[in-house]
């Protein structure tokens, strides 16, 4: 990647984002209690206490028992898979804030272990592969501050990457298939090696999420799996998150966008560009169904010609048309893009393509730190919500940038094995 910036830029660089990564995620997560690690910890100290578990998704009762352990804190256990609540079992002994400290030294840890993993994936140098990390922005920030396992989960995706790359793929799986029960965004990946019928990858990753299942299970009894199953699942999926803002822009995603434009409420969206809640269920589908057959079919020509050169940028595609089509996202999911950025970034400077690796680098960057403060302003005043959405807009301009590439070219973007 020093192919796009001098050697003294970088090391510039990098030191401004570690200096940035210590002063907004790993010190404030060092002296205060952010919602989303409550709903964490909260969750593991009733399952250890062996509580009323099967209320976890009652939210009045669950924020009860934040206020008993942080007063000030606000959460929710919903839309969280019950698998969750296993997460921080063995902190509950700690302190909240002293839990969070050791989480966030974990967190800081993966981070690391991901820079080294992935400059030997992507055959970078550890400046680069830490450029790439922390040109995260928010994405890190916010992981750290708000105790979130995001870092853990993605460098359990490039584990699992790099486990293939070295002949390992009963372990490749398990890497893949380890946070699938808790947060799904592996799956598309073990789907992907099924569509290549790798099936020693797939076991791996079946093995991997049955045993977490089995786990929560045993640990939580079937009848908190069954509510999630049967309330709490579904609602996820069409982005309603319970007490959350269904409307909100915070989480950005086509759902809140056609939600925002196209469905009216007196308090929460007064004021959509159009009163039409059938355009709202309609447009979202219709998005998603273009952007899904878009991909496939970039994944059918990737995998047509060269399949042994052709997992790397698959990787890049499925990674982004994720995160596209999920129901709602949040700043520090972004970290999960670390492997689908680095390995089109890689395929395109193999390919001598360093114009089209510059414009996703800048457009990932633009995520990691655009201000979001100035366009929030925008939301809910009709037609204008849509500038209200950068990072989605950001996100699909990557997808765009990645697809045309891949079609661009008669064969599979070259990567060496």
């Amino acid at each position: 990647m020093l192919s796009l910036v001098r050697r003294p830029a970088s090391l510039l660089l990098l030191a401004a984002l570690m200096a940035l990564v210590a002063v907004y995620g790993i010190v404030p997560a060092t002296r205060a209690i952010g919602s989303d690690f409550s709903n964490y910890y909260t969750s593991a100290t009733i399952v250890a206490a062996r509580g009323d578990i099967d209320r976890l998704y009652d939210d009045a009762w669950f924020q009860e028992q934040i206020h008993r352990q942080s007063p000030l804190s606000l959460g929710k256990f919903s839309p969280f898979p019950p698998a969750t609540a296993l997460l921080l079992l063995p902190l509950t002994g700690l302190q909240p804030l002293t839990a969070l400290r050791v989480v966030t030294g974990v967190s800081v840890l993966c981070g690391l272990a991901s820079i080294l993993v992935l400059a030997r994936v992507l055959s970078w140098s550890l400046i680069d592969a830490a450029l790439l990390v922390l040109l995260s922005g928010y994405a890190v920030f916010n992981t750290l501050r708000n105790g979130q396992p995001y870092i853990a989960v993605s460098l359990s995706c490039i584990l699992g990457y790099f486990a293939r790359l070295k002949g390992r793929p009963l372990w490749a799986g398990i890497c893949f298939g380890l946070f699938v029960p808790i947060k799904y965004f592996a799956a598309v990946f073990l789907v992907y090696f099924a569509f290549r019928k790798e099936w020693k990858v797939v076991l791996g990753g079946a093995i991997a999420a049955l045993a977490v299942s089995v786990l929560g299970i045993l640990a939580m009894g079937p009848r908190i799996h069954a509510e999630f199953l049967a309330n709490v699942l579904g609602n996820h999926l069409i982005g309603k998150l319970g007490l959350q803002d269904p409307f909100t822009a915070s989480f950005q995603s086509f759902d809140s966008l056609f939600r925002r434009l196209f469905v009216f409420d007196a308090a929460a969206n007064p004021q959509p560009f159009l009163s039409a809640p059938q355009l709202q269920i309609v447009g979202t589908a219709l998005v998603k169904a273009l952007l899904l057959a878009a991909a496939v079919a970039s994944l059918i020509k990737l995998n047509r010609g060269r399949p042994a050169e052709a997992v790397a940028p698959s990787f890049g595609i499925l990674g982004i048309v994720t995160m596209l089509l999920a129901p709602a996202t949040a700043t520090y999911h972004f970290v999960l893009l670390w492997l689908p950025i680095g390995l089109l970034v890689a395929c395109m400077l193999q390919a001598r393509a360093a114009a089209w690796a510059a414009c996703i680098l800048l457009c990932y960057a633009s995520i990691g730190f655009f201000p979001y403060r100035i366009t929030a302003a925008f939301e809910g005043r009709g037609g204008l919500t849509v500038l209200a959405y950068p990072r989605l807009g950001l996100l699909l301009l990557i997808f765009a940038i990645a697809s045309a590439f891949v079609w661009r070219r008669e064969d599979p973007p070259p990567y060496p094995p």
